[in-house]
């Protein structure tokens, strides 16, 4: 592969988006530069130690996992539900309705079932009971007889129910991600690498809901290992069986694929392949996914599907459809994910339009925060996402009742805490509940709230959005003159995968190219076709930029003049020649 020796940046002070492209990490390429020395490259740039540049090629439990008695409370969570297996009692793990949520319940529903269990699930209503476990909720599941409940994604915050939950005589495990403010609620247990209080645990802080689920299931394994359970008729579950559910939950919950993340993607994705789950293989082809799944799958075609359930559908769908051992039934569930799904896009697409028209009034916002009576809380998150990749600042999109309270999302930039920002509001009383992550939170505001709740967001993230915002940059992983654009440069790049959140696909830059043609298609995508100096021609579409700066531009170029694009480089698998086009993300114009 020949890759074309370029000045930094390409002389790009100000693309058609109007920012500068820069190299990601230090120097740029030499003219002939071996895959292997690009795996590297991509390898060091998102952080890798050089020394430990052969466990991130092909990144493996082995090499990542920890012991799981680094975490506060986590080996006493396996004693007591290795006591729960030992002594056939009943337990339900109780779960969030999104995808990480519902991951995590199949994940330690699935095994207690293989260690003898029959745990039931209990996902809550999103509309009806809200987020998290509550204080009726956790009495009813004791009144039914259980003796032991885990709250999986949820829990970190839920100071009341868990007393009531104390008081009804039920023991809570909690497994969580979520920030955690000083103060802690009474449970049994509560495993969470961000707990205030977290040691060596706090560096798995990245790891989502199901990847804390999972190191819960190896500790508790070796527990009842020690405790000489296996064997005379009991066989020791495969654990590594369910990382296809690790995977799809890290994923979708944008936890960021550092470290131990790596591994359980990289990993999971293969058990994926396998299709062992029925209710996983019946969604791909709900999905109509033909090929072995990757993290673009995972993230906007399986993700969504299951997060349809518990936005405008039944909330426990999505732990049913991947706990179930019918193909029959899954095939029935994930139908009905995939047409809730398309209901989600047009009650998102609705949303999203004035929730768009009331940002244009902020201009000079740090945090962008919108609010509307009558949206549909299980949109806000997405619309929030979407407005903060056109925005390119924080974004809080809050559903209005009859009554003025509101349900709101968030959805933060790199570089700036949402998560802390929230948990700070809650702690100044201008928040009923709240709670999340960097990138994510959500919160609770009583009537008439959102103007205090959005002044005190602004003042409190302004200078961090100003600070990420002028470093703004569009960060390049290799330049290559037209004839680049391979499949051969496409397997190269999948050498440092897998990518997602924190380890950021690669981004070619490809030029110079005349645009031969270009036009609208689809939901406001740009197709090109370009040809480049050196004859060769490239297959591009630039996804929902028909409207704006650079999908403008392309439709103007003509074949006069020349443009540098940037994007990333995919297989085209449409065409099935196993062709490689470019999906573009900006373009500067050759002076």
């Amino acid at each position: 592969m020949t890759l074309l020796a370029a000045p930094p940046l390409l002389g790009i002070a100000r693309s058609i988006l109007g920012q500068p492209w820069r190299w990601r990490g230090e120097g740029s390429f030499d003219l002939e530069f071996a895959p292997d020395a690009l795996i590297d490259r991509l390898l060091l740039t998102r952080g890798a130690p050089r020394e430990a540049l052969d466990a991130h090629r092909a990144p493996t439990l082995r090499g990542f996992m920890p012991d799981p008695s680094i975490f506060r409370d986590m080996d006493r969570a396996a004693e007591r539900l290795a006591d729960a297996v030992q002594a056939g009692e009943r337990v339900t793990v109780f779960g969030d309705y999104d995808v990480d949520g519902a991951t995590s319940a199949a994940l330690l529903v699935r095994l207690l079932r293989m260690l003898g269990l029959e745990p039931a699930a209990y996902i809550p209503d999103r509309l009806m009971e809200g987020y998290g476990p509550s204080g009726a909720a956790l009495v009813r599941i004791a009144e039914g007889g259980a003796t032991l409940c885990v709250t999986v994604d949820c829990g970190a915050q839920a100071f009341e129910a868990l007393d009531q939950a104390a008081a009804a005589g039920l023991d809570v495990i909690v497994v969580d991600h979520h920030k955690c403010a000083t103060a802690l609620p009474v449970a049994h247990a509560l495993v969470n690498p961000n707990r205030l209080d977290e040691e060596e645990g706090a560096s798995h802080g990245h790891l989502a809901a199901v990847g804390v689920a999972f190191l819960l299931g190896a500790a508790l394994l070796r527990t009842l290992r020690g405790r000489g359970w296996f064997g005379e008729g009991r066989a020791e579950p495969k654990l590594i069986e369910l990382l296809d559910l690790v995977a799809l939950g890290t994923v979708a919950d944008v936890a960021a694929l550092r470290g131990l993340n790596r591994a359980f993607v990289a990993q999971g994705l293969k058990v994926m392949a396998a299709r062992r789950n029925v209710g996983l293989a019946a969604l791909a082809d709900a999905a109509r996914l033909k090929a072995a799944p990757t993290c673009t799958d995972l993230g906007f075609a399986l993700g969504p599907r299951i997060n349809a359930g518990g936005r405008v559908g039944k909330a426990d769908l999505g732990v049913r459809l991947l706990t179930t051992e019918d193909e029959e039934e899954a095939r029935g569930i994930a139908a009905e994910l995939d047409r809730l799904n398309e209901e989600r896009r047009a009650i998102e697409a609705a949303v999203s339009e004035t929730a768009e028209a009331a940002a244009h009034g902020q201009a000079n916002r740090a945090v962008v925060t919108v609010a509307g009576v009558g949206w549909h809380p299980g949109v806000i998150g997405i619309v929030a996402g979407r407005l903060k990749e056109r925005l390119g600042r924080p974004v809080l999109v809050i559903a209005l009742d009859a009554e003025g309270r509101g349900k709101g999302s968030g959805r933060s930039i790199a570089g700036v805490d949402l998560g802390a920002a929230v948990l700070a509001a809650k702690d100044m009383g201008l928040l009923e509940a709240g709670g999340g992550h960097a990138m994510a939170a959500g919160v609770t505001v009583a009537p008439n709230g959102v103007d205090a709740l959005a002044d005190f967001l602004d003042e409190r993230l302004a200078a961090d959005v100003a600070r990420a915002r002028d470093d703004r940059a569009l960060l390049l992983d290799a330049v290559v003159a037209p004839g680049g654009v391979a499949t051969s440069l496409v397997e190269a790049l999948e050498g440092g995968g897998p990518y997602g959140a924190g380890w950021p696909a690669p981004r070619v830059a490809a030029g110079p190219v005349r645009v031969l043609r270009a036009d609208v298609v689809g939901a406001g995508h740009v197709r090109a076709l370009v040809s480049g100096e050196d004859g060769r021609t490239i297959k591009t579409i630039a996804f929902r930029q028909a409207d704006g700066p650079l999908g403008q531009a392309l439709l103007a170029a003509g074949t006069t003049r020349r443009l540098w694009l940037a994007g990333r480089v995919r297989r085209d698998e449409w065409s099935g020649r196993g062709t490689a086009e470019m999906h573009i993300e900006d373009a500067a114009w050759v002076y």
